[in-house]
């Protein structure tokens, strides 16, 4: 039995189709597997951050609370957005603008004692630069400290 050149197009068409919807499938994957969320420490302590995948925490180093442990590459420190703090642990070499007092982001894992795992630490590199969600949660997170401290008055 010969196939008609009408059923040749429409099999083409079709495969055409299924390979397209596959590729699609593939790219969003991919995509989604990379993005990495961004939170405050509020949010974090809050429980809004997803628990077992990786997301960035973003804040400012809080003051007085970086400790070099013994082996030369762990570190320990606090991020605050002024109203919650929480503790990150790091392996590796911090970047040079690292400073107690300024502005960073790091990305890991809360783990099961609520200590953040951080595989990567970011500096922010310039004095007039904060990303744009970094300024707002900070924004948000004293105005909240202010209402809460208004209210316990």
């Amino acid at each position: 039995m010969a196939v008609k050149a009408r059923h040749k197009r429409f099999i083409l068409i079709a495969v055409g189709l299924v390979l397209l919807g596959l590729a699609a499938m593939l790219i969003l994957n991919a995509f989604k597997s990379n993005m990495v969320f961004f939170y405050t420490p509020t949010q974090v302590v809050n429980g809004e951050a997803p628990k077992g995948t990786g997301f960035r925490v973003g804040g400012l180093v809080l003051a007085g609370s970086l400790k070099r442990l013994d082996d030369g590459l762990t570190v320990r420190f606090e991020i605050t957005d002024t109203a919650k703090t929480i503790p990150v642990i790091y392996k590796g070499i911090l970047p040079d603008l690292f400073k107690e007092g300024k502005g960073v982001v790091a990305q890991g894992k809360v783990d099961a004692d609520g200590l953040f795992a951080a595989s990567e630490v970011l500096a922010k590199h310039d004095e007039n630069y904060m990303p744009p969600e970094a300024a707002e949660a900070l924004k948000r997170a004293k105005e909240q400290g202010s209402a809460s401290l208004e209210l316990s008055k």
